[in-house]
């Protein structure tokens, strides 16, 4: 498969790689980060759906235990309405109205009050042990109110056994539908702490079993000071009453922390069950994953993202390196200037151009005089520094960005002017002999005049030229006639129409 130039040209880019190494870890992060909150999702959904299967567990078993005493409360209403249960004696009385659900765990009294209030049979046995209610609210709300049905009480302390009881009664009428008094069941709060003991949810769970005017009557864990204690009002309660189940998410009433309630009515009955599990035991176990796995992906990622810019500094460093070994193998070493490869490559270039634009293309090829003479009598070091000067008067006779000088011998340098006639190659000549003359080397004696050079100029393309190799060849060969004029001159290629050019004139 063929890659486009451009996208090719970038896969081979050191910065492409360098980005792809820091952005892959950046993206890994954030599918992470996605996935954690994705775990996150699934804590609290679990949390939801465990909430709504214990509050279905617990809201059943008690549905069942009130159910069963209300049963109960029923069954001594309808053996009172029976024909001659009220002649027979007081303790056939007694077995006949209470069967044996009387008897259960978490049931604590099972009573008849008369009108006035007084202990009339007791569930425990004949005689009925001596009591008067007539003060407690349920009794007075079934002596005012006919309608009212099955009542469950506030929290009381019982005055018969002296544990925290919450009362079922119904009234009891007489045949002419007066007042006749009170059946009555007290539930053992203990039912209730043995029931939620039995859930391990964690230390901030609240269980609260509420009455229906936002009275608390049961809390998990533990607290006498909030038995009794309402919280209607509060927009907590304001939901759980109007609502017949749900969840919502907001801090307790009771210590202000954060919680997932989930709420439902208990059956028929005038009671509201709420399950609230902390937001904090919710993400106890998402946390730890998320900080293990977190620590994991950024130390990976930033592992990832050293070793990526490392590798990107290593590859700018090689590419510097490959750059440096590229302008060395183009560049002279003695001088700075570009070599004979380089001069190869920018004829061919500006050839092909010329041939292409029909614009001329000068060359002239330019001669140290007698420098094998120089090194023999002054030493190579000498010479060096002769040939550095030469390189610096030539670099100082062309100007624009295309103009090449090259050192392409040993003393032998090369100018190559683009878009230039042989009148601009001529004056371009003038200079460097202008500029040959001031050179001189004082260290070894070699005053100024005593350089000179030859140079052979040729412009081309012409005709029958088939590349840049026949323009040098032309040039060189006009050299040798500069030479051979006596040096220290300038003779064009015989094709150019101009005479040869003395630094003296002529």
């Amino acid at each position: 498969m063929v890659l486009p130039p451009r996208l090719a040209r970038r896969l081979r880019s050191t910065r492409t790689w360098i980005a792809l190494g820091v952005l892959a870890p950046l993206g890994m992060l954030v599918v992470s980060g996605l996935m954690l909150l994705d775990l996150r999702r699934d804590a609290w959904d679990k949390a939801e759906q465990t909430s709504r299967n214990l509050l279905q567990v617990l809201e059943r078993d008690i549905a069942r235990n009130l159910g069963i005493i209300d049963l109960s409360l029923q069954a001594v209403i309808d053996h009172l309405k029976a024909p001659g249960v009220a002649e027979v004696t007081p303790q056939m009385r007694q077995l006949i109205l209470f069967d044996r659900a009387a008897t259960a765990r978490d049931l604590g009294v099972m009573l008849v009050l008369d009108e006035n209030g007084d202990s009339l049979v007791d569930a425990a046995g004949w005689p009925p042990r001596r009591l008067n209610n007539a003060d407690r609210d349920y009794f007075q709300a079934h002596r005012a109110d006919p309608g009212l049905g099955l009542l469950i009480s506030r929290p009381l302390v019982s005055r018969l056994t002296g544990a925290r009881i919450v009362v079922l009664s119904r009234r009891i009428n007489k045949p002419d539908g007066s007042f006749g008094g009170v059946v009555l069941g007290s539930l053992n709060l203990a039912f209730f702490s043995r029931l939620f003991d039995q859930i391990g949810l964690g230390r901030d769970v609240a269980i609260d079993l509420y009455a229906q005017d936002g009275t608390r009557l049961v809390r998990y864990p533990a607290d006498a000071s909030d038995i009794g204690a309402t919280i209607a009002g509060t927009p907590a309660f304001d939901r759980l009453a109007r609502e017949r189940g749900g969840t919502f998410l907001g801090p307790a009433a009771h210590d202000g922390v954060e919680r997932l309630s989930t709420f439902t009515r208990v059956g028929e009955w005038p009671l509201v069950l709420n399950v609230a599990l902390s937001t904090r035991e919710i993400e106890a176990g998402w946390r730890g994953k998320a900080l293990v796995i977190s620590l994991i992906v950024l130390v990976l990622c930033g592992l990832t993202i050293l070793l990526s810019l490392l590798y990107g500094r290593d590859l700018r460093r090689r590419a510097a390196l490959q750059a440096e070994l590229a302008r060395l193998s183009r560049t002279d070493a003695l001088t700075g200037l570009p070599n004979r490869r380089r001069f190869e490559q920018v004829s061919d270039r500006l050839w092909t151009i010329a041939r292409q634009t029909g614009r001329p293309l000068a060359l002239l090829v330019v001669d140290a005089d007698h420098f094998k003479r120089c090194n023999d009598r002054y030493g190579h070091a000498v010479g060096d520094e002769v040939l550095q000067g030469l390189a610096r008067c030539l670099s100082a006779c062309v100007h624009r960005p295309d103009d090449l000088v090259a050192r392409v011998g040993g003393e032998e340098f090369v100018v190559l002017l683009p878009e230039t006639e042989a009148e601009g190659a001529m004056r371009i000549a003038a200079k460097v002999h202008e500029a040959v003359a001031a050179l001189g080397c004082p260290s070894a004696g070699i005053v100024p005049g005593a350089v000179t050079v030859s140079i052979g100029l040729a412009v081309g393309p012409a005709a029958g030229e088939a590349g840049w190799g026949d323009l040098y060849r032309r040039a060189d060969a006009a050299l040798y006639a500069a030479k051979e004029a006596g040096r220290n001159c300038t003779r064009p290629a015989a094709d150019t129409g101009l005479a040869m050019l003395r630094l003296t004139g002529t």
